[in-house]
C-alpha cells in the first residue's frame, strides 16, 4: 500500500527512491566492447544469437522488411503514429537555432555557426515490449536538427525480425539505416563502427543496465544523451481533483518498473486517503499489476502539506522527471517551478500525453538531474563552432593588449604571435 505522510522537511531520499539496483556489469560490458572493436560484425552476430536467440545471416533491415512491416500495422495505428510524429516535429522545429555574426569596428567579425552532427545513433529497446514512441522521440529531433544520417539499432526477436510497429515508426521518422542488434554490443558498434554498422557521433536512447553501462564506457569516443534512472512522477494537487484520475496517473509510471517512483503532494488529507483507496482498486486491473504493486509498495508516497506553495518548494528540491500540476491555476503555479523534466498543466493533461502524443520530448532527465540538464531536444544533435576575423588595422589596435595579457600568464610565444604582425614588432 502507498505510504501517506505529513510533510516535515525536504528529505529527498525519503521522497523519491533514487538508488539504482545493484548491478555489477562493468567487466562484462568492457569485454563485449573490446570484442566488437576487434571482431566487428562477427561479434555482433555471435552476441545476437547468444542473448536474443536469433541466428542471423545479415544485420541490416532491408527496404522490403520495412514495407512489409508498414503493410502489417493496422491503419488506425499508422494514423496515430503519423499524427504523433506531426506533433513532435512541430514542437521541435521551434527549437532550431541559427548562428550569428557580430560586426565591430575596423572590419572585425566574430560569430558562431550551429552545425548538426554528421551521424546520430538511436538505441531502441526490444525484449517483451515494443516502443515506437522512443523511435519518434529520438529520431525526429535529430532529423529536425539536420543530421545527415540516422542509424537505429534494436534487438530482434527469436525469429530474427523487428516488431513491425518499430519499423513503421522508423519509416515515419525518417530513419536512414536500421540494424538488428541490441545490448552493449549495439552501443559498441555505434561508437566504433563495424563492417555493417557505421560509426556515429552521438548515441541516444534508453536501455537496460548493460546498455547504460556501455554508454558510460564509450562516452568520449562519442557523445551520449544521458544515463537514465528509474522513471518518476510527482503530482501536486489541491483537494478538487478526481481521486481516480490521480491514482491512474501515479500508476502510469509505477507500471514501468519496480524501481519507479510515484509521489502525490496535496494540501487535502481527504484527497490523500481517497487516492490511496483508488490505487488499491486499480492495481489488480493492470496488465503489469505485479510491477506496479512492487513500485507502489516500495517507492510510492502521498505527502500532505499545509499549502501548495510548500509543495512547489518540494518539487524544486526534488527536480522530478515528470510533474503534474492538478490545480485551478496551473500556469500561476508553473511560475514557481524551476526544476522538473516535463510539466503537465491542469486536471486534463495526464503524463501519458507527453509519452506519446503532445509533442514535447519524453526522453527526460531523471534522478534529480533536471536541476542542471534538459529533455532531449534539437540541441542534442548540433554543435556550435565559433569564428573570428580581424583586419590588419584591427589587429594593430589591440595587439599590445593581447600581448600584455599573454605575458601576464607567462606565455611569451602567445605574446609574440600577437605583435609579430604589427609595426611595433617590425
Amino acid at each position: 500500500m502507498i505510504k501517506i505522510m505529513k510533510f516535515v522537511s525536504v528529505p529527498e531520499k525519503e521522497i523519491f527512491s533514487r538508488s539504482a539496483p545493484e548491478t555489477d556489469v562493468a567487466g562484462t560490458v568492457k569485454d563485449i566492447i573490446a570484442d566488437v572493436r576487434k571482431n566487428g560484425d562477427k561479434a555482433l552476430l555471435y552476441y545476437t544469437e547468444k542473448f536474443d536467440k536469433a541466428k542471423l545471416s545479415s544485420l541490416a533491415v532491408t527496404k522490403e522488411e520495412i514495407k512489409e512491416a508498414a503493410d502489417s500495422v493496422p491503419a488506425e495505428f499508422l494514423r496515430i503514429l503519423n499524427k504523433a510524429a506531426e506533433n513532435i516535429r512541430r514542437f521541435h522545429e521551434k527549437q532550431v537555432r541559427e548562428g550569428f555574426e557580430i560586426k565591430g569596428e575596423d572590419g572585425v567579425i566574430i560569430g558562431q555557426k550551429v552545425i548538426p552532427v554528421d551521424r546520430a545513433g538511436i538505441y531502441v529497446p526490444g525484449g517483451t515490449a515494443a516502443y515506437p514512441s522512443t523511435v519518434l522521440m529520438d529520431s525526429i529531433p535529430a532529423k529536425t536538427a539536420g543530421v545527415k544520417e540516422i542509424v537505429m539499432v534494436t534487438p530482434p526477436g527469436k525469429d530474427g525480425k523487428i516488431d513491425p510497429v518499430i519499423l513503421a515508426a522508423a519509416d515515419i521518422a525518417g530513419v536512414d539505416k536500421i540494424f538488428k542488434v541490441g545490448g552493449a554490443q549495439a552501443i559498441a558498434a555505434l561508437a566504433f563502427g563495424t563492417e555493417s554498422v557505421p560509426k556515429v557521433d552521438k548515441i541516444v536512447g534508453p536501455g537496460n543496465a548493460f546498455v547504460a553501462e556501455a554508454k558510460k564506457q564509450v562516452f568520449g569516443a562519442v557523445s551520449i544523451d544521458m544515463i537514465a534512472g528509474p522513471s518518476e512522477i510527482m503530482i501536486i494537487s489541491d483537494g478538487k481533483s478526481v481521486p481516480s484520475h490521480l491514482a491512474a496517473d501515479l500508476l502510469s509510471q509505477a507500471e514501468h518498473d519496480k524501481m519507479a517512483s510515484a509521489v502525490l503532494i496535496t494540501d487535502s488529507e481527504e484527497l490523500a486517503f481517497a487516492v490511496s483507496a483508488e490505487i488499491e482498486k486499480q492495481i489488480p486491473l493492470l496488465s503489469r499489476a505485479e510491477i506496479a504493486r512492487a513500485s507502489i509498495d516500495s517507492n510510492g508516497k502521498i505527502i500532505i502539506t499545509d499549502d501548495l506553495i510548500k509543495a512547489a518548494e518540494v518539487a524544486n528540491a526534488i527536480a522530478p522527471e515528470h510533474l503534474e500540476l492538478c490545480v485551478d491555476d496551473p500556469f500561476a503555479m508553473l511560475s514557481l517551478i524551476r526544476h522538473a523534466g516535463s510539466v503537465f498543466l491542469g486536471r486534463n493533461c495526464p503524463e501519458a500525453l507527453g509519452d506519446y502524443y503532445a509533442g514535447p520530448n519524453h526522453t527526460l532527465p531523471t534522478s534529480g538531474t533536471a536541476r542542471f540538464s534538459s529533455p532531449l531536444s534539437v540541441d542534442d544533435f548540433v554543435k556550435k563552432m565559433q569564428f573570428s576575423y580581424y583586419t590588419e588595422e584591427a589587429l594593430r589596435k589591440v595587439a599590445s593588449d593581447v600581448a600584455y595579457f599573454a605575458r601576464a600568464e607567462g606565455l611569451t610565444a602567445h605574446a609574440k604571435s600577437a605583435v609579430i604582425r604589427t609595426e611595433e614588432d617590425k
